[in-house]
């Protein structure tokens, strides 16, 4: 942890607009930039949506012209450059993305990369030459309609290559890729099934859980994770049973997903994100899943590995914090706080039918593969450092 909590900076964030509703404004922001618009959406789930028709009407009210763009898979190096050169000639004025965290992030390095025409494997960290990227960038507004990668309001761009022995899960990361406006609607979840639900929830969760207890944690993170994990706590198992009769929890849902973005932005992750990169990168588990599976067991041993290193630690109160509020229990002594948390976690991940690794194919034999890669920026911001064996511990309670 930082010495002094009261020294810290705070990066780029785009404009907000959040609240039921707020998708009716997209149009209009989109024409303050130009009349050509790259649309990127994923698959059939907007077009299948009621929200379709309404924006098409609102951008032609606008006279906007559309290029549309689908990102129906994991967003990978080659989509990316696939894209860029497709569109690069058009003289793209805004790109708007509505859509997952997919969607969000693929459209983020477009954008980045429509005037530069470089390929985005020039400026992935830790895969190829790293260039610094400069811009200029086409301004980027973001629409998620889903709640738990918080894209929207990241300067990153998360790629994939998966293969079981070479594939990687990279960052396309700059200020400059941060959106100009992020609209946030919190009634595009009425439409996501519950499983979308519980896997990008829990990865919300364990984004605002592990930048709360981040090594580069600062008074002003704590406080938005805490209001985000208030607010997961208050609305996940209620959107998950009933996201269509449930407005309000909807709204909490889609808040903590927006400020899990922001907190993960300016302090980093910890050990569930250092090990979601190689299990996402060899096999095709979907990120949410891997955390909503793996919050528990590394936060179990987080907790104990602190313990061993100094049983005074202020992380562990951190952690009690936790546990007296999802508890709501604040007068909760600290050991039992923190047994609280870890129970619910391991509960939750089954009352969400959260899948277990084996289920995508990972054996045991896989373990010290996924051990070697885990060692990326997330894992540098853990609390507490891990050793091999703790952290092939945490896998091998999840097989």
């Amino acid at each position: 942890m930082s010495e002094n909590l009261f020294n810290f900076s705070v990066s780029r964030l785009p404009r907000i607009e959040f609240g039921p509703g707020k998708i009716s404004l997209l149009p209009e922001l989109s024409s303050q930039y130009g009349n050509k618009i790259l649309f990127i959406t994923g698959g059939n789930f907007l077009k299948n949506s009621p929200y379709w028709q309404r924006l098409i009407e609102g951008f032609e009210a606008k006279k906007l012209r559309l290029l549309h763009y689908s990102c129906d898979a994991e967003p990978s190096p080659s989509l990316v450059d696939k894209a860029v050169k497709q569109f690069a000639n058009e003289n793209v004025d805004v790109v708007v993305a509505v859509g997952g965290g997919s969607v969000l992030d693929a459209a983020k390095a477009i954008a980045g990369l429509l005037k530069v025409q470089n390929s985005v494997m020039d400026y992935l960290e830790g895969v190829g030459p790293e260039l610094d990227y400069t811009g200029p960038t086409v301004p980027f507004i973001a629409v998620p309609t889903t709640a738990g990668t918080g894209s929207e309001t990241t300067k990153n761009a998360v790629l994939s290559v998966i293969n079981r022995e070479t594939g990687f899960k990279k960052s396309f990361r700059n200020d400059k890729l941060v959106a100009e406006y992020a609209i946030v609607d919190p009634d595009f979840l009425s439409l996501c099934p519950p499983s979308l639900i519980a896997a990008n929830g829990m990865d919300a969760l364990t984004q605002l859980l592990e930048s709360y207890v981040s090594l580069k944690a600062n008074p002003m993170i704590d406080a938005l994770a805490l209001s985000g994990l208030q607010a997961v706590f208050g609305s996940l198992l209620q959107c998950y049973h009933s996201s269509q009769k449930n407005e309000q929890a909807r709204s909490q849902l889609a808040y903590g997903s927006m400020l899990s973005g922001i907190t993960l932005a300016q302090v980093g992750l910890g050990s569930v994100h250092g090990l979601a990169s190689p299990l996402g990168a060899f096999f095709p588990i979907p990120h949410g899943e891997v955390c909503g599976l793996l919050l528990a067991s590394a936060t179990h041993f987080n907790l104990e590995a602190l313990r061993k290193s100094d049983k005074e630690h202020p992380v562990l109160n951190k952690y009690s914090q936790v546990g007296r509020l999802l508890s709501q229990d604040h007068s909760m002594e600290e050991i039992q706080a923190q047994k609280y948390l870890v129970e619910t976690l391991f509960q939750w991940s089954k009352d969400l039918s959260m899948p277990r690794l084996s289920d995508y194919g990972v054996e045991k034999k896989d373990l010290d593969h996924i051990v070697k890669h885990a060692r990326g920026s997330s894992m540098k911001t853990n609390p507490v450092i891990l050793s091999d064996f703790e952290i092939r511990g945490i896998l091998q309670a999840c097989l």
